[in-house]
């Protein structure tokens, strides 16, 4: 059997992790052991109900499966958009541009879904009734979109966030989003705890590779070599 080699700075900062510790399962420490072995910084998405070996991993793989943003298309200049320097938020018929903003109308969400019900543009129906689907955004590059005057009607490809749905200029902004409101930490020992989220498949077959009986094996024979570790050795044996 391969030695399991254990690097100074680990060893120092595992003594001083386990030294406060009144409950010293072999589980949990060694759990708090791989993390910083292979500096792990798992995180989870509440949203997608997933936990993630790190925020790069979650990033690659959401991103690829389009569960952060969605490029969509949405027309300007269609007609004159009551849209100033002082809207904060614009609701947006996707099929004809037509455009309501917060402080121009006095329900424009309820004059949106009117409006789509009834938009000539609108083709799109479902078990043959109109979809009444419309965009929202509070994004000011979005708004300034719409303040812009246009010599001609345009297409513009924008991006929709895949959480809430709220349309942006850049999926820059979303992506900002997503990593500040809809990801928390997660250390590796507060994970066996719970049940709630799944394990990414790559980060699920990491961990169980880690915890075979050989792996933990060689983790108590490289540390019964160290005199400081062989009190909590001696009582990970016993249990």
């Amino acid at each position: 059997m391969t030695k399991e080699v254990i690097s100074e700075d680990l060893r120092k900062d595992f003594l001083r992790y386990l030294k406060p510790k009144r409950k010293l399962d072999l589980l949990t420490n060694y759990l708090y052991f791989i993390s910083k072995k292979y500096d792990i910084h798992p995180i989870v998405s509440p949203k997608h109900k997933m936990i993630f070996r790190s925020l790069e991993e979650a990033m690659e793989i959401l991103e690829k499966e389009g569960k952060i943003w969605r490029e969509t298309h949405v027309r300007i200049g269609q007609e004159r958009a009551h849209v100033n320097e002082e809207t904060k938020k614009i609701y947006i018929c996707p099929f004809s541009g037509k455009v309501f903003a917060d402080n121009t109308h006095p329900n424009p969400q309820d004059a949106i879904y009117d409006w789509v019900s009834h938009c000539p543009e609108n083709t799109e129906r479902k078990d043959g009734l109109v979809v009444k689907r419309f965009f929202v955004s509070e994004d000011p590059e979005m708004i300034k979109n719409y303040i812009e005057k246009t010599v001609e009607p345009i297409t513009k490809v924008v991006f929709s966030s895949a959480i809430t749905g709220a349309l942006y200029n850049s999926k820059d902004v979303i992506i900002d989003e997503f990593k500040k409101d809809f990801v928390k930490s997660i250390s590796l020992e507060e994970i066996q705890n719970q049940n709630r989220y799944e394990l990414e498949a790559q980060f699920l077959q990491f961990i169980q590779t880690e915890l075979a009986e050989e792996k933990v094996t060689k983790f108590i024979e490289a540390l019964s070599e160290y005199e400081e570790f062989l009190p909590y050795v001696q009582k990970w044996l016993e249990d």
